[in-house]
C-alpha cells in the first residue's frame, strides 16, 4: 500500500443557520447582485483585483497550516502524519591532503607465508513500496493484508518498514530529518578525517545499540538479525584498519576472539555469506597479518562448501552452516546468476591460502559451466540458473542491475586476481561489454545522459538500478590493466549519469531505481517511480568515483563524493548514533527513515569515500589489491602463485 496522499488542498464549508435558511440565503443572495450591479466596471475590477492579491498572500499560510499537523494530529484517512525540521547541512571544510597514517596502518606486503536469492514470499526485484500505517491504515493492514521480505546484495527490505510516520518505540527526536548537523570540530577538518568522524558515528550506534548482531535499527535503538553472526562488526573490520581506527579495531577484534563461532544451527545465504564474512576475514588477515582472521576464515569457508552438493554443481542459496546441509530457496530451484558467479575471488583466495583446493575447484566448475551455457545475448547472461538442471531459467530478460550485476563485476576482477593469465574469463568479459553497448546502451533527453537500460523479450527497458552504477568503476579498472581505451570513456560518462541519480533529487540522494526519458520534448531527463525512491546508503556510486579519481586525478570526482557525504550526513544520521535508510528521496521535508543501517556502509560506502578522499595512491594499490563486491581487498596473485589455475582453461 502507498503512503497517503500529501496534496496540499482548502476546503471551505459554511455553517447552516437555522429556520428559513433557504428563503434567507436567497433573498442575501438577490440583495449581494443587485448592490454588485449598482457599481462601475471601474469599482468591480478593484474589487476582484483586491481579492486576488488577497488570496494570493494568505494561500501560503492555510497551506503551511495544513501540512503542519504535529505529533498526534491525523489527515482525512487517520493516518498520523510526521513532519520533523529540515537539518542544517555539515559546513564545508577546507580540502586538505591526507594526513599520514602511522606506518602499521598501511597493507603490509604479502609474505610467502564482493544478487541473492529471493528472501520472502514476493519478488519486486526490488522495487518494494516499503510501508507502515498508523490509524485506519493500520487496521487494514492486521485485516489481512500479507507482509514481505525481499533481499538484493545485503539490502534485506522488510515491507513492513516505516515510510510515513514513526513506528511504536521509535524516538521521533532521533530521526535523522529532525537531526542538526554539527562539524567535528569548530575548526576546518580534512575530507578523510570528515570520513572517520561519520565512521565513529556510525559505529557508535552499533556499539551501544547492536553489539554483535548483524545490523544496527539506529532510530528504535536496537538491532535486527539476518544470520546471527555479527554482520556488520566483521564487515567493518578491514574499514577500521584502512582508516587507522586502532581503538575501534581492537575491541571489534576480541569480539571475533572470543564471540565469534560458526558452530550454529543457522541458515546463512551462500552469496552473502561468502562476499561479508569469508571476503572480510580474508581481507582483515591480508592487511593485518594476524592468523586469527585466517583461522576464522577457514572455519567458515569449510562450512559453506555443501552448498555445492546440487545434482549441476551450480551451489544451492542457503547452507546451514551448523548441520552441513543445503538447500535452494522454498519457492524454486533457481539461483540468481549473480549469486553462484560472484563468489569465486574469494573461495580461490582460499584455496591458495590453505594449498587445499577443493574450495577453487567448487567455483571454477561453476564458471565453467556458465561459459558454456546457452541462452546468453552477446555475452549478456540471463537473471537466473537452475540448480538441478544446471540450465539458465526465466530466459530473456537481460540486465547489469539486481541478480546479474557482479557476474560481469568478477569476470574481470578474476581475470585480474589470477595475474591475467586466464584468457577465457577476460573474452567472457569483453564480449559483454560489446553486448552492453549493441544492447543496453542509451542517451536520454533533453540532455544526453548516456545510460544502461534492460531488455525483457526484445523491448528495451530505460530502468536502471543504482546497483548498475559499479559499471563506470569496473570499465575503468578493466581500462587501467590495459584493456581498450574506449572503455574508460564509457567509464566517464556513465559515471556522469549515476552522479546526476543524485543531482536531480530533492534530497541529493539517488533512489534504488529510476527511470530515463528518451522521447524528445522531454522537460526532465530521470523519473522516478513511487516505489523506487528508497535509498539503502548503498556504496557503487562512490565505489566508482573512487576508481576514476584514481585513474584520472581530476578533483570532480573527490568534490561528487563530497556532496554525497554531506547529503547522507543531513538526511540519513541519526543523532543517538549511526546512520538509516530512508525511503522517499524526493521528500527533503520528511524522507521517511527505514530504521535501518546496512552493514555494506560501514563495510563500503564509507570505506570508498575514504580511499576516494586519500591521495596517497599506496593505500590499497589497485596495481596490487583487486576488491571484492563487498568492497572487501584482496592481493592479486604473484607470477609465481601456485594455485592450479583451471576456472575455464
Amino acid at each position: 500500500m502507498h503512503p497517503p496522499s500529501r496534496q496540499d488542498y482548502i476546503s471551505i464549508s459554511f455553517g447552516q443557520g437555522s429556520g428559513g435558511y433557504n428563503n434567507g440565503k436567497q433573498w442575501r443572495r438577490q440583495s449581494c447582485w443587485r448592490k454588485w450591479k449598482q457599481l462601475s466596471r471601474l469599482q468591480r475590477s478593484l474589487i476582484l483585483v483586491l481579492l486576488f492579491i488577497c488570496g494570493i498572500a494568505s494561500y501560503p499560510a492555510v497551506t503551511e497550516h495544513l501540512r503542519g499537523l504535529t505529533d498526534g494530529e491525523q489527515d482525512s484517512d487517520n493516518n498520523i502524519v510526521l513532519l520533523p525540521d529540515i537539518p542544517n547541512v555539515l559546513p564545508e571544510p577546507i580540502k586538505q591532503g591526507q594526513p599520514p597514517l602511522p606506518e602499521e596502518t598501511y597493507p603490509k606486503k604479502l609474505s610467502n607465508k564482493r544478487g541473492p536469492p529471493f528472501q520472502g514470499r514476493i519478488q519486486r526485484k526490488g522495487n518494494a513500496s516499503d510501508t507502515v500505517l498508523v490509524g485506519k491504515a493500520a487496521e487494514r493492514k492486521k485485516e489481512g493484508e500479507e507482509g514481505g521480505v525481499i533481499s538484493w546484495h545485503g539490502a534485506v527490505i522488510d515491507t513492513e518498514q516505516a515510510t510515513e510516520g514513526t513506528k511504536d518505540g521509535e524516538n521521533k527526536e532521533d530521526s535523522p530529518s529532525n537531526h542538526k548537523d554539527k562539524s567535528p570540530t569548530e575548526s576546518a577538518v580534512s575530507w578523510p578525517e570528515a570520513v572517520q568522524e561519520a565512521f565513529r558515528h556510525a559505529w557508535k550506534g552499533y556499539k551501544d545499540f547492536a553489539w554483535g548482531h548483524d545490523e544496527l535499527r539506529p532510530l528504535s535503538k536496537s538491532y535486527s538479525e539476518w544470520f546471527g553472526l555479527g554482520l556488520t562488526l566483521i564487515d567493518s573490520l578491514d574499514t577500521m584498519w584502512i582508516m587507522g581506527l586502532k581503538e575501534e579495531f581492537e575491541e571489534a577484534k576480541k569480539w571475533v576472539a572470543t564471540e565469534l563461532t560458526f558452530s550454529k544451527n543457522v541458515d546463512v545465504n551462500l552469496f552473502e555469506s561468502t562476499i561479508r564474512i569469508l571476503g572480510g576475514l580474508l581481507s582483515t588477515y591480508h592487511l593485518t597479518g594476524d592468523a586469527l582472521f585466517l583461522d576464522k576464515a577457514k572455519d567458515i569457508g569449510s562450512r559453506l562448501m555443501p552448498a555445492f552438493n546440487t545434482p549441476s554443481k551450480i551451489p544451492y542459496s542457503d547452507v546451514n552452516i551448523g548441520k552441513g546441509t543445503a538447500h535452494p530457496p522454498r519457492w524454486t530451484s533457481d539461483s540468481t546468476v549473480a549469486e553462484v558467479t560472484s563468489i569465486q575471488l574469494e573461495f580461490r583466495e582460499l584455496s591458495r591460502l590453505t594449498q587445499e583446493p577443493q574450495y577453487q575447484a567448487a567455483v571454477a566448475e561453476v564458471m565453467k559451466q556458465v561459459h558454456k551455457l546457452e541462452g546468453k545475448l552477446d555475452g549478456l547472461v540471463p537473471m537466473f540458473i537452475n540448480t538441478n538442471t544446471g540450465q539458465f531459467s526465466h530466459q530473456g530478460i537481460y540486465t547489469l542491475g539486481a541478480r546479474a550485476d557482479s557476474y560481469y563485476e568478477y569476470l574481470l576482477k578474476q581475470w585480474i586476481q589470477g595475474g591475467k593469465k586466464e584468457n577465457q574469463l577476460l573474452e567472457d568479459y569483453l564480449q559483454a561489454i560489446d553486448g552492453v553497448k549493441k544492447n543496453l546502451l542509451q542517451k536520454s533527453s533533453p540532455n544526453g545522459l548516456t545510460f544502461v537500460g534492460e531488455l525483457s523479450h526484445g523491448q528495451f527497458s530505460p530502468k536502471m538500478d543504482h546497483l548498475v552504477c559499479f559499471l563506470p568503476g569496473t570499465l575503468a579498472l578493466g581500462a587501467h590493466h590495459g584493456l581498450p581505451a574506449d572503455h574508460m570513456e564509457l567509464a566517464k560518462q556513465l559515471m556522469e549519469t549515476c552522479y546526476q541519480m543524485y543531482v536531480a533529487m530533492e534530497t541529493g540522494l539517488s533512489p534504488e531505481i529510476v527511470h530515463f526519458n528518451m522521447h524528445q520534448g522531454s522537460t526532465r531527463d530521470i523519473e522516478v517511480k513511487l516505489a523506487d525512491r528508497h535509498n539503502l546508503l548503498r556504496p557503487e556510486t562512490v565505489e566508482s568515483l573512487f576508481y576514476l579519481y584514481r585513474f584520472t586525478k581530476d578533483h570532480k570526482y573527490q568534490e561528487w563524493g563530497w556532496e554525497i557525504l554531506q547529503n547522507f550526513n543531513k538526511y540519513t544520521k541519526v543523532s543517538s548514533g549511526g546512520y538509516t535508510s530512508i525511503n522517499n528521496v524526493r521528500d527533503p521535508d520528511y524522507p521517511s527513515p527505514r530504521d535501518k543501517m546496512e552493514s555494506f556502509f560501514l563495510g563500503e560506502t564509507l570505506k570508498y569515500l575514504y580511499l576516494l578522499f586519500s591521495d596517497n595512491p599506496d593505500l590499497i594499490s589497485l596495481d596490487q589489491y583487486v576488491f571484492n563486491t563487498e568492497a572487501h581487498p584482496l592481493p592479486i596473485w604473484p607470477s609465481n602463485s601456485t594455485v592450479l589455475l583451471t576456472s575455464t582453461q
